[in-house]
């Protein structure tokens, strides 16, 4: 058990200071602090050793250099049980240090200010993490105490016989976790300033988030789950703030985010409706309550018990309409406190309000057994200007309108992907099927006579002409793909022959 004896406090966030370190002086421990902790503590009536006493040394280079001195580190990193350790000690007159509690500059939030480099840089702790890597690394005979979070269960230990070797442990191993963050979030930030090369994969990649919330479980109740926000500005969906309902779990999650993704990449107004990560239906609107009712209609049993992305202020209108449907979820980048007492009597209705966006040029990942794949989002817009009429007929303008809402659709839907719109709303996805023609099966089933008239999109090119038949003859009228088949030539010949119009993008989005 440990009862320390000296305690070395230098932290940048003062909550909770002056009673820690005041229960930490009634329990005998001796207080040795820098600068402007050590103000506060004096000011407060404490007796405090200045740090500067131990190293012989005033602080310099404007507080860059305090603690970075043999009396300090060797007297944290001393091993008690080692008698030439001591017998160093000793040699050079310093004393072991037992605790050391530090919490490290805001880096995070200086940089998510948009401060300029030369103050983002003075935001870098050095001290810090050094003082609380030398302490967790000898976490046998030193407490490394790095939040205002653990003060309390500090004392408690302290005051009921010393910290336990678990006890220390896991201080130590939340030091770990937060310098590895730190630093993470430090290389992260100046990879891009200025912006990098056009090959920007750094040799070694530290993921970094801080938890948000533990989860009742994984995707499935044998798993377990987190929420973690990661980036150095809190933003996006993993930021967002939960107004009402139960608490969202795993598949929630992720369904929020499909939403959220989906609506933010659309005109205003529109509403998207997800199941399973795939869109079931997709609207626009004069109001957002329209493009809500219109995005439901597109496929009603699967919208049942669906999470609802909207792209504008949930008003009154939107949840009066919402109201009176059986969902999940609904996320909105702002509520109106009316549209929150309305929705108020569906307590089981989850609301989340996203406010602030994600940092852009954050990259995806996906895990594998044993490493993790890494790119950057598909998130670049794809311009008309860019895109090739190949068949004899253009599109008309009512058209491409659908044919733009439709692309813009089919890049959030898991591939296979096939989309019909048809007066601004999707009438019939086909997701994730093992080939291209069951997708456009699937879409044209879902969309029943609402094929007539529609617009298609593809994520990928059609391999045969088989898929972009079975749309001629549900009667889809325009079409809309990557292109680059070998077989090409007879996927335009459907469209020539139906009178269909038939558009190559020269881009694929698949999502898998």
């Amino acid at each position: 058990m440990l009862k320390p004896r000296r305690a070395l406090l230098g932290v940048d966030d003062k909550r909770g200071l002056v009673e820690f370190a005041t229960g930490l002086s009634g329990l005998g421990v001796e207080l040795v602090a820098t600068g402007g902790t050590a103000r506060v503590l004096t000011e407060a009536g404490l007796r405090v050793v200045p740090v500067s006493e131990l190293t012989k040394v005033e602080e310099m280079l404007e507080g860059r250099v305090k603690t970075l001195h043999p009396a300090v580190h060797a007297g944290i990193l001393a091993r008690r049980d080692r008698t030439e350790d001591l017998a160093t000690l000793e040699r050079f007159a310093y004393r072991p240090i037992d605790m050391v509690v530090v919490n490290l500059y805001p880096f995070a939030r200086v940089a998510a200010s948009g401060a300029a480099l030369a103050e983002v840089i003075e935001a870098i702790d050095i001290g810090g993490p050094t003082l609380l890597r030398a302490a967790a690394k000898n976490w046998r005979d030193v407490a490394a105490v790095s939040s205002p979070d653990q003060y309390r269960e500090v004392l408690d230990a302290i005051g009921s016989g010393g910290l336990a070797p678990d006890q220390l442990r896991e201080l130590a191993l939340r030091v770990f976790q937060l310098t590895a963050a730190y630093d993470g979030a430090i290389a992260a930030h100046l990879a891009g300033v200025p912006p990098p090369a056009p090959q920007p994969w750094p040799s070694r990649l530290a993921l970094t988030g801080s938890l948000r919330q533990v989860l009742r479980y994984g995707e499935n109740p044998h798993q377990e789950g987190a929420l973690y926000a990661a980036g150095a500005a809190a933003g996006g969906v993993a930021a967002a703030q939960q107004l009402q309902g139960p608490e969202l779990s795993y598949t929630n999650w992720l369904d929020a985010d499909a939403a959220w993704r989906l609506c933010q990449a659309l005109p205003t107004p529109a509403a998207v409706v997800v199941k399973h990560t795939n869109p079931c239906g997709v609207a626009l609107g004069v109001t957002v309550a329209e493009a809500f009712q219109r995005a439901y209609d597109c496929d009603p049993r699967s919208a049942y018990g669906g999470v609802v992305g909207l792209n504008q202020e949930l008003d009154v209108e939107a949840a009066e309409t919402l109201r009176g449907h059986f969902l999940e979820l609904v996320v909105a980048p702002a509520i109106t406190p009316e549209a929150a007492l309305v929705l108020a009597a569906k307590p089981r209705l989850r609301v989340l309000q996203v406010a602030l966006p994600s940092a852009p040029g954050d990259w995806d990942f996906r895990s594998l057994d044993g490493g993790f794949l890494v790119q950057t989002p598909d998130c670049a817009a794809d311009p008309q200007a860019s895109f090739t009429v190949l068949s004899r007929r253009s599109p008309s303008p009512a058209e491409w309108s659908q044919l733009t809402l439709a692309w813009q659709v089919v890049r959030v839907v898991k591939s296979n992907a096939i989309v019909l719109c048809r007066d601004g709303t999707a009438v019939g996805i086909g997701a994730g099927q093992m080939s291209r023609v069951e997708s456009v099966q699937l879409a044209v089933a879902r969309a029943g006579a609402r094929s007539q008239g529609s617009c298609l999109a593809s994520d990928a090119f059609f391999p045969m002409p088989d898929g972009l038949q079975v749309a001629a003859d549900a009667g889809v009228r325009a079409a809309i793909h990557p292109g680059g088949s070998k077989r090409d030539p007879e996927v335009l010949a459907v469209a020539d022959q139906a009178g269909m119009a038939l558009v190559a993008t020269g881009r694929r989005h698949f999502r898998h």
